[in-house]
């Protein structure tokens, strides 16, 4: 089998995909007209759905959480600290009962 060079497997490769996507998109077809009802939903749909619920979306599409205030941060910080410290007693004291 003869070797292919790097810009003839990006070829290759670039012909392949466009071989999938246009499977991709006969696919969608047959699925959109099996359920004519989702005709118009993506990306779009999706975001006013979320604007719909109050909930925050970016560009890209995902959740954004609000930015947290100092003191927010510090009562994480010392529960968290609390937290982790409660599971190394219990680990110290699951090893000292074995």
């Amino acid at each position: 089998m003869a070797k292919l060079t790097a810009e003839e497997l990006r070829r290759l490769a670039k012909l392949g995909a466009a071989a999938r996507l246009e499977q991709l998109r006969a696919e969608e077809a047959v699925i959109r007209a099996a359920f004519p009802d989702l005709a118009g939903r993506g990306q779009r749909g999706r975001r006013a759905g979320a604007a719909a619920t109050g909930a925050s979306v970016s560009a890209s599409g995902s959740r954004r959480r609000p930015a947290m205030s100092a003191a927010g941060r510090k009562a994480v910080s010392e529960r968290m600290r609390k937290y982790w410290a409660e599971r190394r007693k219990t680990k110290t004291a699951a090893k000292a009962a074995k």
